[in-house]
């Protein structure tokens, strides 16, 4: 049994694995166009939020195999997860909708476990969703997903509890999401001016919906913020060396959702090697 505790923010496997295998030098290193990091000497790094894992809300082992790529993604997804709007900020809350979301997406969608990496509460508790998403953040690798149709081999999801076409998400939520959006630039060596997208870029569907689509300029700006805190300097562009199916076409948004619990928009396409 590892002797690391899930609820304390991992320090990371190494220098070596955070940085992917950079060549560091006694001045300042530069990453794929995506960051710049400071002295050698310096941890520049925005800390991992306050995690709950798996093991924590009960989660249901996988029907099969969930795959784990070398490559890391180079986009980060934002939704919704469509929804009621509790008012229950509890852990046991954010507990209890990551076994919904994981028996919606296994027993009624037939995948092979819930669909999205990672969910935040309304309470701004962090959950791991996916199996085996969080240890492959901190070695620097990506799960592979079932939440952005025919875009899961390069995209990592995080699901917000709640639903925001005209309602707008709670500090907590926000506030856990800016933080948690830091933690995986730095895992992953990405701008956030260009990495942080929302579900609609790529499918066609309101999520995250109208309020929480129109904050992202500002969260965008608010995670950029705290990865200067922390020592690290991103550089813009990093998203024109992408091979063109992994840009975002930007569908039209559509009126409506169907009417189904917790949906918020295609997840599977058929590209997509894994459910």
């Amino acid at each position: 049994m590892s002797d690391v505790d899930p609820h304390q923010p991992y320090q990371g496997p190494s220098r070596r694995n955070v940085f992917r295998g950079a060549a560091l030098t006694s001045g300042t290193v530069l990453f794929g166009g995506a960051f710049t990091i400071g002295t050698a000497t310096t941890a520049a790094a925005a800390p991992e939020p306050q995690l709950h894992t798996r093991a924590d809300w009960g989660a249901r082992p996988p029907s099969s195999p969930v795959q784990v790529l070398d490559t890391p993604p180079d986009t980060i997804i934002v939704h919704h997860t469509a929804g009621g709007n509790s008012d229950d900020t509890s852990v046991e809350h954010a507990y209890k909708i990551s076994r919904d979301i994981q028996n919606l997406h296994m027993d009624s969608n037939g995948w092979i476990d819930a669909g999205q990496q990672l969910t935040i509460s309304r309470g701004g508790h962090v959950v791991e969703g996916r199996d085996k998403a969080l240890t492959a953040i901190r070695d620097g690798k990506h799960c592979y997903g079932t939440h952005v149709a025919d875009h899961n081999g390069h995209c990592i999801g995080i699901e917000n509890e709640g639903i925001y076409v005209t309602d707008t998400p709670p500090k907590a939520l926000v506030d856990s999401l800016v933080a948690t959006l830091a933690w995986l630039c730095t895992a992953y060596s990405l701008d956030p001016q260009a990495a942080i997208l929302g579900h609609r870029d790529f499918n066609a569907t309101q999520c995250p919906g109208d309020v929480l689509y129109g904050m992202l300029p500002d969260i965008r700006n608010a995670v950029a913020d705290s990865l200067a805190a922390s020592g690290v300097r991103t550089t813009p562009g990093a998203r024109r060396g992408l091979p063109a199916d992994h840009r975002p076409g930007y569908p039209a948004v559509p009126k409506q959702e169907p009417k189904r619990e917790l949906y918020h928009g295609p997840a599977r396409g058929p590209d997509d090697i894994s459910r």
